[in-house]
């Protein structure tokens, strides 16, 4: 038997994994590096998170994603060759950390890795019928294997894709296995650069369901981007607090079927982007307004799009809790909005024994662990999800 696959099957057998999970989301902001403890699978996971660290873009390496990143039309040789660069960049960035952590590579079992997504397409974004849903993630795996000396799990989404899903959000699956209470209704709000959200009610799993809502950071993040340089978002929200929301322009923004379409749904950067907001304020007449005026009227449309959103999951249900991971987390004005329309305290993921930084990144080491030791049926709990294993395996020889 092939050494790797043999290694593999061993890692499958084994009570607890090392494994890294990995996520670099749409703000570019970096690379978030999780070390977990799994033992067991399915609902008798148990986690640890051993060691975490955002790795930080070098400016040049953000410039070249976003030269590819949600655009219809792209250099393709650009696009080769930053699928290989960005999985070589990433296994660098790893290789870091675990000598910052003074562990060595070879005490890792596997390594999880989301990617960069460069374009999400769900059926409903694109008029092209002979096509269903689609996205793509660059970063080739096997750069990272070879780099790092550890067989790596990508590609997650396609998957989900193949088996009916949108390939988002995947949230759900780790949100179930590791969050879940049988006497506590939970929402677990991820506010990234899209907003999403698993419902997830007490001792209910038929009635679980993970689901985007719209923009979180994305619009405001790009708009900051091109107004003021240097900036890559609004930092303590001070630019939004200092502005005024422009009801009209705000009104514009959420008139978007998107926002009336049933639950479960994905979006991204694809539909939510400047030329969005640059419709909204031409069929609003708000032009003039100051910067300022934009990034409040923008935090505003994310705050409503997440609460109205929540409204209609819980319905007439009051006792709720909201645990909240992301960046938009650091977002004051965007948080006090949802506080205070929902009446709610909102807590953390933190809370539940989870950085927030780290809840993504922990949910695709959680992927790879059922993916090499699971029980496919424990996703027959919930309904509506698509139950299946999720990862390509790249070896390291």
């Amino acid at each position: 038997m092939n050494s790797d696959l043999q290694k593999l099957y061993q890692i499958g057998q084994k009570p607890a994994r090392k494994i890294i999970g990995l996520m670099s989301g749409t703000s570019f902001d970096g690379l978030d590096i999780a070390l977990c403890e799994f033992n067991g699978s399915g609902l008798t996971t148990k986690v640890n998170i051993s060691n975490f660290i955002t790795k930080g873009y070098e400016p040049a390496f953000k410039e070249e994603v976003k030269s590819v990143f949600a655009k219809k039309n792209v250099d393709l040789e650009k696009l080769t060759l930053l699928n290989a660069y960005v999985g070589s960049y990433h296994a660098r960035l790893i290789n870091e950390a675990l000598q910052e952590w003074g562990v060595e590579n070879q005490s890792i079992d596997l390594i999880a890795s989301h990617g960069q997504t460069i374009f999400h397409a769900p059926k409903h974004t694109h008029p092209n019928s002979i096509y269903n849903n689609a996205t793509l993630q660059i970063g080739d795996a096997d750069h990272i294997a070879v780099s790092t000396g550890i067989i790596t799990l990508s590609d997650f989404r396609q998957k989900h894709i193949a088996a009916g899903g949108e390939g988002a959000p995947l949230a759900v699956y780790g949100d179930l296995l590791i969050f879940s209470n049988d006497k506590e209704n939970r929402i677990m709000l991820n506010i990234g650069g899209i907003s999403n959200f698993s419902y997830l009610p007490a001792g209910r799993p038929e009635h679980f369901f993970s689901t985007d809502v719209g923009p979180g950071n994305t619009m405001i993040d790009q708009f900051v981007q091109a107004h003021y340089p240097g900036l890559y978002y609004d930092k303590d929200s001070r630019l939004g607090l200092s502005g005024e929301v422009n009801k009209q322009l705000l009104h514009c923004l959420l008139n978007h079927n998107f926002f009336a379409a049933e639950f479960s749904k994905t979006t991204g950067p694809e539909l939510f982007n400047k030329a969005y907001l640059q419709n909204a304020i031409d069929q609003s007449g708000a032009r003039g307004l100051s910067n300022e005026d934009i990034i409040a009227t923008l935090t505003h449309f994310s705050a409503h799009g997440i609460i109205n959103a929540i409204e209609k999951a819980t319905g007439n249900i009051n006792n709720f809790e909201i645990y909240l991971s992301g960046g938009g987390m650091y977002n004051k004005l965007l948080v006090s909005l949802i506080e205070n329309r929902l009446k709610k305290q909102i807590k953390s993921t933190a809370d539940l024994g989870i950085h927030p930084d780290a809840k993504e990144a922990v949910l695709f080491a959680l992927l790879a662990n059922e993916a090499v030791s699971g029980n496919l049926n424990t996703m027959n709990l919930a309904s509506g999800i698509p139950n299946v294993s999720m990862g390509k395996i790249s070896f390291p020889h």
